[in-house]
Formats: C-alpha cells, structure tokens, sequence
C-alpha cells in the first residue's frame, strides 16, 4: 500500500511519496509535478488539472478555479463576494445560504459544491498517483492553511471522503515545511533548541511561523498570516496596464472577463521575469481586442511603487509573528522561504530587514509542503517504518467554551484552549448539573469566518441524585490530529464515586452548578491510524440494585450540531462521484476510439493516394476504398459526433478488413529486398571459407573434405533458391501478392549461415582439446613405471 501527501493550493496542487528510502514528488500525466487546481466541465466529460488549464481560455464559463477558498463557506460571506470577483463561473446561492457552482455538464445546467468540485480534484490527484506508483492509493496526508478554522477542515475532510480518501491527518502547510525541514536534519541541538522562522507566500496567502527543533523533535511556536498572495500582485499590475490601454488605445477590458484572463496571464509572465531582471520588461499583446495590439513596459521599481500596499501587509504579518512568538532576534537561528512568492524581490527583502537574516533556501520552495505531508503519512502509516520524529503542532485561535440549563447564570464560560495551545491534545471540563443540558464551543478571538460556532452539543440524561443533588458530569473537550475542536464525550461520575470526592470542589452554592473545573487531559499522540469519527456513544446505566456494581464512569449520550456534511449525503454524493469517474473513463475511451478511427482514415487515404500503397492496389480498388474512407470521414462529422465506442470500433474493424491485406502487400515487397541482401551476404561468406580452405587457411585447417563438399552443395541449392525467387520478386505485379516474403527468405539465410559457422566454431573445440599423437601412446610400463615395478619385485 502507498502513502502520499498532498499539497492542495489555490492555484496549483503537489503530490509527493515516501519511495526507497526518500520523498519523491510524483509526475501528473502531463508528467509535470504541478498539477494545477482546474476542473473544468467539457460536453460529456469532466476534464481536470493540466488538461482544463489549457482550455481555460476557451471554456472560462465551464472552468472552476479558486475554489479552495470557498470550502465551507455561505454564499453571503464578505470573503466569498470577494472570491467572486476573480471566478467567471457562475456562482448561485444554496436554499440553506451555501455556494452552488453553476456547470454547464452532459447537456444540462448541474449544480455542484465547492467540496464536491475539491472532491473531484483530488480524485484526480488519487488517480495520477496510483498510476505514478502502479499500487492503489488511499492514505493520505492533506496539508491546509494553518488559518483554516473548523468548518473550513471539516469540508476539505468531506471532500477527501468524497473522493475515497483516508486523511489520517490534515497537517497544517507551515508545521509540514518544518518536518520537510527537520526530518533530516542529523545536527540538531539536544538541549538548547534551535529556532527557525518559515515563511510562505502563495498564490493567495502569506503563512509565516516560529518552529523550535531540538534533536528528533520538533515544536511549533507561533504563527501569522495574511490572504495576500502572488495572485493579489498580479491583479495590481493588469488594473495599471488596464488603465494605460484604456487611455493609449481607448480599449476598455474591466468588463471583458476573456482579455482581463488574458491580462492576467502576459502579467504573471512578467512578474516572473521581474524577479531575475532588474531592467525595464515589455509587454506586448497582438490582436488583444479585435484587430488592436498593445504593447508597454514596466521596471521592477514601478512595480514595487504600485505594490506598496501589499507589502506593507508583508511586512505587518513578519512583524506580529515576532510579537506573538516573543522570540528574540538573536535567538532565531535561520530564516527558510518556501512558496512561488517569495521569490519577489521585494518580499525577500523585506524578509531580511525584519529577522536581520538572509533568507535561506534549503527546501524546495515548489514542493516542501508535500514532502512534509508524505513524511507525516508515512509516519502515520503501518504499512512503512520510518525513523521516529515527534511533533508538537499549535490550535491557532483561541476557543472557549458555554454552557447553559437549569442554573446557569451570565458569564457561564471559559477558555478551553488559548491561542497557540499545542495540538493534538485534549481537556476536561467539569460541570455539575442535574437535568440535561447545552454546550456550545465558539473562538473567542478575532478570525477569518463570520461565524464564531465551532458547534453545539446537548449532553442528555441526566438526573438528579436522590436528595436532589447536582452530579459532577466531565465533558472532554479535544482538539484532534485534523485540528478540528470536538467534544469527543461527556461523563457522568456515579454515586459512590462522587461520595469518595474531596470537598474541595464545593465552593459553589449546592442550588447553582459549578461553572467548571478545567483539567488537562492525556497530550494526544498521533494514532498509527487516523480516527475522526466524533459519534456518540451510549451506555446503558444500570438499575439502582445494581448501581454499586456500574463503572466508575458513565458516558452519557450527546447531541450536536457542527460544520459539515451528515454522513448519508457523503456517501451519495461518493456514489455520485464513482459514477462521474466511470463516466469519465467511459467517455475518454469512446474520444480515443472516435480519434483512433478519424486517424486511420487520413493515413490510409494519404498511403493509397501517392504514397506507398499506391502501386500495390488496382485503380478500382483504390477507388472503392478511398470512396469509402471519404464517407466515414463524412459521418465523423455528421451522424457519428456523438456515436458509442462499439459503433466506431466496428468501423475501424471493417475498413481494416479491407486495407490490411494491402498492407502487408506493401511491406512484403518494401522487405523482401533487404532480406535477400541477406541471403547474398550469407552465399558470399560461405564462398569465402570454402575458397580459404582450399588456399590451406590455418583456420580451417580442421575442415575435412566431406565437409568442404556439403557446404559446397548448401551453397549451390540456396544460390538456385536465390536466383529463382529473386527472378520471381522482380517479374511479379506490385499490385498481386508477393510470391515470396521476407520470413522465408532469412530463413534461407539463416540455414546457411548457422551450417557454416558450425563447421567454424568446430576448430575453437578442437584447439582447447590435448591432441593425442602416437609418441604418447605406449603398449607396456613407462620408465617411471618400470623401476617401481622393480622395487616391489625385490621385496618378494
């Protein structure tokens, strides 16, 4: 079984393995590394990744780009009415205020989610990979933005599930650059930790943080972050351009979606270019408008000028990171940049002023994320042994928690999990009640989500003692190997349990619950085997005769309301997407069966007129076929658009019935010649030897004259073979069967050649063997023998 992990970006996706003993990035079928993040909707089939880029142009209204940032998201989100602006598919919004994705799809008008849209790349990704590897895939590692909060990494897990995928972990992109990092770092300090600062700028995002390595281990620290990204400098750029046509060429493009893409793309042509040539660039852009070239310029100062703004955001998010880590400048130990965007110039120094270090570039700034995310799945994995690596990973928002029911007042809530609380990890939270009663788990600091709510959960039967007394219920609250914040159960302590308990708890008044004890749970470890199931469970409780014989603790049922997708629409909209991937499959081999026919048709047509059929078919005939190549070719384009692949395979099967045998006409007699080269070189050799053997040639001084005279006679009967069958080649009609074929022909020369090399070889056995003469060969004792026989006489 192969692991992999993912790196799933806005505008590019990058996947990566753990393979004889090392990271390799996997090629797509484009063989190409990035894979970008394009689905794209054509006729009757779904095209994805390299392949929907390269149509984009053509097919923007049917082309879904951006969607990562729209996962989990409502249609009324400011974020998403920004995202907006930069997708020209049409956007709708849900009855229950989520995002439809209006597709034009198997000739009706579809409406598909961003996370079935996310579902469908990863699919694509899944499938690449297993092809890449030659083994099915299904474990996977999927990196995200540390930024995404709960409802964002739910919908990435309900698209991977979606695309039948196992995510044992979603890691966050900055954690899997430090373990990129790190993992093979052998010089790590073992006491005094070593601390790294990883910056990340994408597409769309700028990702900075702190990690602290010390020998295998790694801690993250802090981290900052701003939706500012490669894309954002691009857009700066073409409204510059935009503005300068409008005024040069009174061409206005704000509302010409086709030539803004088009802006958009000569732009992010010469933003590469800016960041290795510090001269003036051109951009030059023929028939943009109709008949209208445009040309300008533009240096990598002006750039800069016109991106101040957006660097002034750079520089901001470098600096809180500073803050929040607390980390002293002379303690930072390097600055690593990974990401397309960072190499701008002015980022990099930017970078270099604030940490007062060079930036280094160790890692792959392309395909770090992924690396990480396949070492963490290989970790995770039980299918491989990799050396042991821990890794202590942030929540980064803070979250608190309420809770209401009988005898809550204002104010009942606490803070469960600071901000840059380590994760995975877990808490208890200790309330008393006696009926059943709600908690609701919200971050309680600023984040990019309109909503706060993580969820909402009842925790159910519960009861009064027997004198009406509260019971100490225990709600485990944890942050989990995906960085979703859960309440994974809650407990009820029975009775004699909770008299065994101190007094020490009972500082409250007996008629009010207590507002909560809060206390650390186990430090979670990453399982073998990635679980996100947040079910409830339920134990029975048992009667009061049997109470002092129940657990210790009861787990109580419990109700809730989170992000996501209930778990019978997931596996219809899996089922959904199996049936797209058949059709899929099914459409592309019926498009490679359609192109394999209209193929076959112009390469017969252009060999039977003038090319190298062309004389081994009668005029008639020749007619008679062409004529019906013309009519296939005509139903191509008429009636047979859209025929089913058995219908174009019969076709391609007829006209090869008819075509073939003059096929091998024509390579019998384009053959046949050099074959019998063949078989004159093979005569001319045998000739040689038997001419040196008569000179006396030492070499064939082993030849006796029996053999002399068989390969003489071998020679004779294959040089009347040649003589008859090559009077026969010559004086036959191209357009009639070749009266002889190149397979027998070297099988003539093939029996001569192997008669006469074994004559040959015979000479090489006979040097290697003692040649026996008849000074060797004695009919009594030798001397030596003589003399021994005489000693042994004397001593009878």
């Amino acid at each position: 079984m192969s692991v992999i992990g993912i790196d799933f970006g806005n505008d590019s996706c990058f996947v990566a393995t753990v393979k004889n003993g090392g990271v390799e990035t996997l090629d797509n079928d484009y063989s190409l590394r990035a894979t970008p993040s394009f689905v794209a909707f054509a006729g009757r089939k779904r095209i994805i990744g390299a392949a929907a880029k390269n149509q984009y142009g053509s097919n923007k209204e049917n082309t879904v780009i951006g969607f990562k940032r729209l996962l989990g998201r409502k249609f009324d989100d400011p974020h998403v009415q920004h995202e907006l602006t930069m997708i020209p598919t049409k956007i709708e919004e849900r009855s229950d205020n989520g995002i439809n994705i209006c597709v034009h799809y198997l000739g009706q008008t579809h409406f598909f989610t961003p996370e079935q849209v996310t579902a469908m790349l990863l699919t694509k990704l899944k499938e690449t990979s297993s092809q890449a590897l030659q083994a099915q895939v299904s474990d996977c590692v999927i990196a995200c933005p540390f930024y995404f909060t709960n409802a964002e990494r739910q919908a990435l897990l309900d698209a991977a599930k979606i695309a039948g995928l196992n995510v044992l972990r979603l890691l966050n992109e900055t954690t899997a650059i430090a373990l990129s990092y790190g993992f093979y770092k052998q010089a790590l300090p073992s006491d005094n930790p070593r601390n790294v600062i990883f910056v990340d700028c994408g597409d769309s995002s700028l990702q900075v943080c702190a990690c602290a390595f010390t020998k295998g281990k790694l801690k993250m620290l802090a981290s900052s972050w701003d939706q500012v990204g490669g894309r954002d400098f691009n857009v700066v750029i073409a409204d510059y351009f935009a503005k300068e046509f409008k005024q040069r060429y009174k061409i206005e493009i704000e509302h010409n979606s086709r030539q803004w893409l088009r802006l958009l793309s000569e732009v992010d042509k010469m933003k590469r270019q800016m960041s290795t040539n510090n001269t003036s660039l051109p951009l030059e852009i023929e028939c943009f408008i109709g008949d209208i070239d445009v040309s300008s310029s533009m240096h990598r100062y002006q750039m800069e000028i016109l991106c101040d703004s957006l660097l002034g955001r750079v520089e901001d998010t470098l600096n809180r990171l500073l803050i929040e880590s607390k980390l002293p400048l002379k303690e930072i130990h390097s600055v690593e940049i990974v990401g397309g965007s960072t190499r701008i110039p002015a980022i990099k120094e930017l970078i270099e002023k604030v940490f007062g270090l060079t930036v280094c570039t160790t890692l792959n700034q392309d395909e770090a994320v992924s690396r990480g995310g396949a070492l963490q799945c290989a970790m995770m994995s039980p299918a491989l042994r990799v050396r042991k690596f821990e890794i202590t990973d942030i929540q980064n928002y803070a979250v608190e928690v309420s809770w209401s029911g009988e005898g809550s007042c204002i104010g009942s809530s606490v803070e469960i999990f600071p901000a840059f609380h380590e994760a995975p990890t877990s808490r208890l939270l200790t309330l008393s009640r006696k009926e059943s009663f709600n908690l609701t788990v919200r971050y309680s600091q600023s984040i990019p989500y309109p909503d706060p709510t993580i969820g909402q959960w009842t925790i159910k039967e519960i009861k009064a003692k027997n004198h009406g007394e509260y019971n100490d219920i225990k709600v485990k609250v944890k942050i989990n190997q995906h960085g979703l914040i859960v309440i994974s159960r809650a407990t009820l302590a029975d009775k004699n349990d909770t008299e065994r308990k101190s007094t020490s708890l009972q500082h409250t008044a007996i008629e009010r619950p207590k507002l909560g004890m809060i206390e650390d749970s186990e430090k979670s470890r990453i399982p073998s085997r990635a679980n996100t199931s947040t079910d409830r469970q339920t134990n029975k409780v048992m009667d009061d005769d049997n109470d002092k014989r129940s657990s210790k603790y009861v787990n109580l049922p419990m109700e809730f309301q989170i992000h996501g997708i209930c778990q019978k629409e997931l596996k219809d909209l899996r089922l959904f997407e199996e049936r797209m991937s058949a059709n899929d499959a099914s459409e592309t081999k019926r498009i490679d069966a359609k192109n394999a026919l209209e193929e076959y048709v112009y390469e017969m047509r252009s060999k039977l007129l003038g090319g190298h059929l062309d004389q081994h078919i009668f005029p008639i005939e020749r007619e008679s076929i062409c004529t019906e190549l013309n009519d296939v070719e005509n139903w191509l384009y008429e009636d047979g658009v859209d025929t089913d692949y058995d219908t174009y395979m019969d076709k391609l099967y007829l006209l090869k019935q008819r075509i073939n045998p003059i096929n091998a006409r024509a390579n019998d007699y384009e053959r046949c010649p050099l074959a019998f080269d063949e078989l004159e070189r093979a005569i001319s050799f045998a000739r040689a030897v038997i001419a040196d053997f008569k000179k006396g040639v030492d070499k064939y001084a082993h030849f006796t004259e029996a053999e002399s005279i068989n390969i003489s006679e071998k020679i004779d009967k294959s040089q009347k073979w040649f003589d008859r069958n090559k009077a026969r080649f010559v004086e036959a009609a191209r357009t009639s069967d070749c009266p002889v074929n190149s397979s027998q022909i070297r099988y003539e020369a093939d029996i001569l050649t192997n008669y006469v090399n074994s004559a040959i070889n015979r000479s090489k056995l006979n040097r290697n063997t003692p040649k026996i003469t008849s000074a060797t060969i004695t009919t009594g004792p030798s001397e030596i023998g003589q003399r021994q026989l005489q000693q042994h006489n004397k001593h009878y």
